[in-house]
Formats: structure tokens, C-alpha cells, sequence
């Protein structure tokens, strides 16, 4: 018997095994839902209707309708194979699939535009401090030195 399956069914049925891998090691639960089977008509139609990515393949770079995975939470669209992948890249997955809110940006006080004080930034006010506790000790007399010194 030999079975013949379209062009990207292999490449699309890794993708489906990699996400669901992947959910399975973050502890994610979902549903799979397999719009080949019979009976499912009307989700493969929900999916073709609301996907916004088509999920091209290398064997099928323009799919005339969008190819599984495609990832919805509830009827919200999430993205695609390919979404879904960065995400996990870069560590975002729950955002990427609408389970946490994105992180706040960091509010800055009086209305400074400027990024946030680093780490690199505490340290040279810290060696500052050092610099002026050492030049007053090196005057010997006494006088306050604030040449290369932060006052704060």
C-alpha cells in the first residue's frame, strides 16, 4: 500500500508535535483539535477564516489557506507556527498565547525620558563616593574635594 500525503504534510506534522512538546514542558493545557478528522468542518473553517498568518512551509511558501498550527486561546488568534516559535525564542510564550499580561514598562520619576538607572550606573556613583572619600583623605586637611565626585 503506499499512502501519498501533500506537499508539507511531514514539515506540518513536526510543527504540531513541536508545539505540543513544547506546551507540555511549560505545563500549558490546550486542546488539540484535528481539523482533518470527519465531523470537523466547522473548525477547519474557523481556523482558515480567523487565521491571519498562513503558516507557509518550505515545500508550500504560499498555501492558498492557512496551514496547521495555527494557535488560538478560545476564539482569540495567537499566531502561527512561526509566532509561536519566536515566542518560545525569546521567552514569551505566555504573552504570545494571551495566558499573562505584557510586562509593564518601568514608570521614570519626574518625568524623565531617559532609561532607567543600571547597574553600571549605581556602580560609577558608588566609585564616585570612593574617589571623594579618598581625595578627602588624601588633602589631609580637612577640605572637602569634589573634583570628579557626585554630591548626592
Amino acid at each position: 500500500m503506499l499512502i501519498d500525503f501533500p506537499a508539507g504534510y511531514v514539515e506540518v506534522k513536526k510543527r504540531q508535535q513541536r508545539v505540543t512538546m513544547i506546551m507540555e514542558s511549560k505545563h500549558i493545557e490546550y486542546t488539540v483539535i484535528d481539523i482533518t478528522e470527519p465531523g470537523q468542518e466547522a473548525e477547519k473553517d474557523f481556523m482558515q477564516t480567523n487565521a491571519q498568518h498562513k503558516g507557509c512551509t518550505i515545500s508550500d511558501p504560499n498555501p492558498r489557506h492557512a496551514l496547521p498550527p495555527q494557535l488560538f486561546n478560545d476564539t482569540e488568534y495567537c499566531g502561527d507556527y512561526d509566532d509561536f516559535d519566536m515566542a518560545n525564542e525569546v521567552d514569551n510564550l505566555e504573552v504570545f498565547l494571551k495566558l499573562a499580561a505584557p510586562a509593564p514598562e518601568p514608570e521614570h520619576k519626574n518625568g524623565d525620558e531617559s532609561a532607567p538607572a543600571t547597574d553600571a550606573a549605581a556602580e560609577d556613583e558608588d566609585e564616585n563616593k570612593e574617589n571623594k572619600t579618598e581625595d578627602n583623605g588624601a588633602a589631609g586637611d580637612g577640605a572637602e574635594t569634589t573634583e570628579g565626585a557626585n554630591e548626592v
